[in-house]
């Protein structure tokens, strides 16, 4: 069953375009990394392997890639494109698990570039059977790992009024949250709640009393209720708070976000450690754990013109880059 609606979609223009699914700014991705040849890669966001098989054409026979998903579908297919190449390090979890990882290996502070693609692949929201598309039928899940916590039927089964109306306006960013909110706890207590995607997009499209051009109303609320699910911005905050230690001099950071929250996090996250912290003026000398320890090499890249045309879901991705200083 296909739920598209007479409103356009940016998960509909994905799908389409996922055939032989590239990556959104991927040429511009890999050569923000300014990769060695012989240096550790982390790519932190496997998806279905297209960062990956570009990094891995400029790596030599020295040359380390790490690669990170924590959706059993992408690591599988890592394992059989790339579990028989000696350089590739494959991990089935999160990319915030890489302090760890990188402890455990002996290379924190000798990472040559960390690669993150942020948000849901095209894949994932191709497949029904994920429940993360509004404009396919299927189960009301969104869990990137579906071994792992509970699915999205589940917690709006038990999330109380305040914290549905909390998620969706926070992370949907959707101006009648509130709206939405109420509409799904009263279908909860007449005992109809949701559970397939497309029942889910019904009940939010009937609730929301002007539409965005261009916008399915479901869009903001999957997006607000797939982010929870997944813990996905304290997961990269996780991960950003030890980038600086993870990094080498001279190593890079490479982020594709999606949607401004994501982005606001990065952009924060670059331009704290960029800047001198606040000083009295006159002040000769900067303490070691005051000084910046990134720069930003590049400015914030969107895509092309003719990559939005040929993959319409690159109209909102943004990337930036930051380099590690010594």
């Amino acid at each position: 069953m296909n739920c598209l609606t007479r409103s356009s979609s940016s998960q509909y223009d994905a799908g389409r375009h996922s055939g032989q699914h590239r990556p959104v700014l991927l040429d511009a991705a890999i050569d923000a990394l300014r990769i060695r040849s012989d240096g550790v890669y982390v790519d932190g966001t496997f998806g279905r392997g297209g960062h990956a098989a570009a990094i891995l054409k400029r790596l030599g026979a020295e040359g380390r890639l790490w690669l990170i998903d924590k959706d059993p579908a992408a690591i599988s297919q890592a394992r059989r494109e790339f579990g028989g190449d000696s350089r590739c390090l494959i991990h089935y979890g999160s990319f915030a698990e890489l302090g760890g990882l990188a402890d455990a290996q002996g290379v924190r502070g000798r990472i040559a570039g960390i690669l993150l693609d942020l948000g849901a692949s095209s894949p994932q929201l191709d497949e029904a059977q994920r429940g993360f598309s509004f404009l396919r039928e299927g189960p009301l899940d969104m869990r990137m790992n579906p071994a792992k916590g509970i699915s999205a039927a589940a917690w709006l089964a038990s999330a109380p009024l305040s914290k549905i109306e909390r998620v969706i306006k926070h992370y949907g960013e959707e101006r009648y949250a509130r709206r939405v909110a109420r509409a799904i706890v009263a279908s909860r207590q007449a005992g109809r709640l949701p559970q397939t995607t497309c029942a889910l997009a019904a009940l939010i499209c009937a609730a929301v009393p002007r539409r965005e051009a261009g916008k399915h109303p479901a869009t903001r609320t999957f997006q607000a209720i797939r982010i929870v699910i997944n813990d996905e911005l304290e997961e990269l905050r996780g991960l950003l708070a030890a980038i600086c230690d993870l990094l080498c001099a001279g190593g890079r950071l490479v982020v594709i976000s999606f949607h401004s929250l994501e982005d606001r996090l990065v952009k924060r996250f670059m331009r704290d450690h960029t800047r001198v912290g606040d000083l009295p003026l006159g002040v000769p000398i900067v303490a070691e754990s005051m000084r910046p320890r990134l720069r930003l090499p590049a400015k914030p890249l969107r895509a092309s013109v003719d990559e939005i045309r040929s993959n319409p879901r690159s109209r909102s991705a943004l990337l930036r880059v930051a380099e590690r200083l010594p």
